[in-house]
C-alpha cells in the first residue's frame, strides 16, 4: 500500500471565509509547514483563556482552565473542548442551552463539534479570529512543494455562495473534495461536476474525527461514483 503525504491547512478567502485545503503530494520535510504551525500554534494559545472569559460570560458558567486543560493538555481550547466539559460536568448536567447536544436533542449526533459550530466558528459568539494565511498564500506554498492544492469539503464551508468555487479555480485550486460526510448527495453531484468542468482532481473525505464526531464513521463520505474513478484521477496527478 502507497500513501501520499499531505497537509491539510486553514485559510482565508478575501478575509471573510474560513477554509480548509489540503495539500496533496508536499514535500513534507520543508521546515515552512511547521513554521507556519508553530505561529497558528502560537496564535491558538495566546486567545484561550479569551474564549474561557467569552464562555463564562455568554453560558453564565464557570469553567476553569484546569478542567480544560485535561482535555487539551497543549493548552489549545478548541469549541469542541469547551462542549466536552460542559456536557461531562454534573454542574450543568440540567443547562437549558445543553439540552440540544445531549442524547436525543438536535444537535445531538455530533454534539462536541456542533457545539463548536454553533457558537466558536467564524460569525458566531464566541468566535475569536486566527490570523491564517490567505488562499493565495496557501496554494502558493502547496505548489512551491510539489504539491496540489485541494478544496476540502466546500459544501461546509461555501454554504449558500458556491459560485465562488469558480474564482478559487482561478486562482489555483487543482481539487476538490466532491465526496464529504458533510455533503448531501446534491452537493455532491455539484462539486464533482465542478470537477470534471475544470478537468480538476476530486477526492472523497470523512473528516473523521474520533469522539468528536461520533456519528461520523472512517471512511463515510457519501461517495456514489465507483472508488477507482478516484483512484485513477490520483494516478493521473501521480500521487499514486
Amino acid at each position: 500500500m502507497s500513501y501520499i503525504p499531505a497537509i491539510e491547512i486553514d485559510c482565508t478567502y478575501k478575509n471573510t471565509i474560513n477554509l480548509h485545503v489540503l495539500g496533496y503530494g508536499i514535500d513534507y520535510t520543508n521546515p515552512a509547514f511547521n513554521a507556519l504551525g508553530e505561529n497558528i500554534y502560537k496564535q491558538e494559545r495566546s486567545l484561550a483563556i479569551e474564549k474561557l472569559k467569552k464562555t463564562n460570560e455568554l453560558f453564565h458558567v464557570h469553567l476553569t482552565e484546569e478542567q480544560l486543560l485535561k482535555i487539551m493538555p497543549n493548552g489549545v481550547f478548541t469549541g469542541e473542548a469547551f462542549g466536552e466539559a460542559l456536557l461531562n460536568d454534573p454542574a450543568y448536567h440540567d443547562a437549558e442551552f445543553l439540552k440540544p447536544y445531549r442524547e436525543g436533542g438536535a444537535r445531538s449526533n455530533n454534539p462536541y463539534v456542533n457545539f463548536y459550530w454553533d457558537f466558536y466558528s467564524q460569525g458566531k459568539p464566541i468566535y475569536v479570529e486566527v490570523k491564517y494565511p490567505t488562499l493565495e498564500e496557501t496554494i502558493k506554498l502547496i505548489k512551491e512543494n510539489g504539491g496540489i492544492p485541494v478544496l476540502a469539503h466546500p459544501g461546509n464551508n461555501l454554504k449558500g455562495q458556491f459560485e465562488v468555487f469558480d474564482d478559487m479555480v482561478k486562482l489555483g485550486i487543482e481539487g476538490v473534495e466532491a465526496f464529504s460526510s458533510y455533503h448531501t448527495k446534491e452537493t455532491c453531484e455539484y462539486f464533482y461536476n465542478k470537477a470534471k468542468e475544470y478537468d480538476l482532481l476530486y477526492t472523497c473525505g470523512s473528516d473523521f474525527h474520533g469522539k468528536t464526531k461520533p456519528s461520523i464513521f472512517l471512511g463515510e463520505n457519501n461517495c456514489f461514483i465507483d472508488p477507482s474513478e478516484i483512484e485513477e484521477k490520483l494516478k493521473a496527478y501521480h500521487l499514486i
